[in-house]
């Protein structure tokens, strides 16, 4: 037994690579974990399929949660969508800033570092204010011109709105700049840019999903549907047919995956846009906060609604006839131009909207990290659910304004050139003309 010890040290010295050394027979014991000394639990243990269990469960009652509260703000009216979106945005505002402090620690040497950490989250919030106040300012100002340019207490705001939000933003800009202490340039720098590229990112890109909402909210819900349509069936698509890895960023993503969901998504669009383009209350661009989805709700639709015929050219017409025997040319195909519009999103959503994950994954590489936050239970931050939608609330808005808005004098807009080009003589010397000229028209008018 002992020679046997003498010859095992023996060869474990002379060669120390020998795998089939008798010392490493020897069991490695458990990692220990916890005050109590417990071992970590195999990794098909029982303990680590109730854990799964457990997630999926948590996964599963809170995406029904998200799913039925989503439906509920939508029938409730604008405003409570538009509260929706701006309570996700401060989520991952807040989760992405406080990303900074992972790779900026607080850094070294005297001063006051209490009031240093107090300025840090009043820099954050004060220019997410300063920028949600000009943004959405902006957006009250546009789409209620019939109400803001007619009340005389607005008119302040509405004329003042933009040197109001620079000189506001002035101030944050000099209230830095004097915080400014030599030990902590660095930090307090990379924290301003920081701050900033992510106002660009997430702040303004919310505006935008903002102004979809105002538009109608068939803007705001198709493309949301498209991107999360495409999330699933790519999952689905991945576990059944995939092979092939897609990124490296993302190692399960694969290219069946990603193609099955493309496919799945331009099916999915005309379904989709289909069904809701016949509901006024989701086409109407919105013109009072208090319509809900049991309100009657009447406008003139965006041409794109409207539906049309297409006649199949006269050479495959009859081809098709012939075809399938029957006797009489073919009827014209009715079509909505939504509807081809709605595959334009599709292709977007499913092949440029995934990047916004891409990107979020590589950025939570970066910094080592699972998920950005816990703020949804099973789910992880709000970032890793919203981090596809900002990208394709943007990309809807803009190809919204450029191939589809259909621009009319509104009240709202002769209003404003009213009030702000005319005298006050002269607005009393229109109305007077104006009320002249529906007398003379035979229009009684309300006193």
């Amino acid at each position: 037994m002992g020679a046997r010890k003498r010859k095992a040290s023996h060869e474990l010295i002379t060669n120390p690579l020998n795998k089939e050394s008798k010392l490493e027979e020897t069991p490695e014991l458990p990692k220990v974990t916890g005050d109590l000394g417990n071992p970590d639990p195999p990794p098909d243990s029982g303990a680590e399929r109730a854990k799964k269990k457990q997630n999926a469960v948590t996964r599963t009652v809170w995406t029904l949660i998200m799913i039925f509260g989503f439906m509920g703000l939508l029938a409730m009216g604008h405003p409570w969508v538009i509260v929706l979106v701006f309570f996700c945005q401060g989520l991952v505002y807040r989760e992405v800033t406080t990303l900074f402090s992972m790779t900026h620690p607080r850094p070294a040497g005297g001063g006051d570092v209490h009031g240093y950490d107090a300025w840090d989250g009043t820099l954050n919030w004060y220019f997410f204010a300063v920028t949600n106040y000009f943004l959405y300012g902006e957006s009250i100002i546009y789409y209620f011109k019939h109400v803001v340019f007619s009340e005389a207490q607005f008119l302040p705001f509405a004329t003042n709105h933009r040197f109001i939000s620079f000189m506001l933003y002035t101030i944050g800009f000099v209230g830095f700049v004097g915080s400014l202490k030599k030990q902590y340039l660095k930090h307090q720098f990379g924290l301003f840019g920081w701050v900033h590229m992510t106002l660009l990112v997430i702040v303004v890109s919310s505006h935008f999903i903002v102004n979809n909402i105002l538009e109608g909210l068939i803007w705001f819900l198709v493309p949301a549907s498209l991107v999360i349509c495409n999330d699933i069936f790519a999952y689905i698509c991945g576990i059944t047919f995939g092979r092939t890895p897609l990124i490296k960023l993302s190692p399960k993503k694969t290219v069946e995956g990603f193609v099955g969901a493309f496919m799945c998504t331009l099916v999915f669009a005309v379904v989709w846009s289909t069904i809701f383009m016949r509901y006024p209350y989701m086409i109407c661009p919105v013109h009072d906060l208090g319509t809900h989805a049991w309100s009657e709700v009447h406008c003139r639709p965006n041409s794109v609604f409207l539906w049309r015929e297409f006649e199949l050219w006269t050479p495959i017409n009859m081809f098709f006839s012939s075809l399938f025997r029957l006797g009489h040319p073919m009827p014209p195909i009715p079509y909505a131009p939504f509807q081809l519009h709605a595959l334009a999103m599709a292709t977007f959503a499913s092949l440029v909207a995934p990047f916004g994950g891409f990107f979020a994954s590589g950025f939570k590489r970066a910094f080592d990290i699972k998920d950005f936050g816990d703020s949804i239970p099973g789910h992880g931050g709000m970032t890793d659910r919203m981090d596809c939608q900002f990208l394709m609330g943007m990309f809807s808005y803009v190809y919204y304004s450029a191939l589809i808005r259909e621009h009319h004098a509104t009240v709202g807009s002769v209003l404003q050139t009213i009030v702000s080009s005319l005298a006050v003589d002269e607005q009393i010397e229109l109305f007077l003309d104006l009320k002249r000229y529906l007398e003379g028209a035979g229009v009684s008018i309300p006193t």
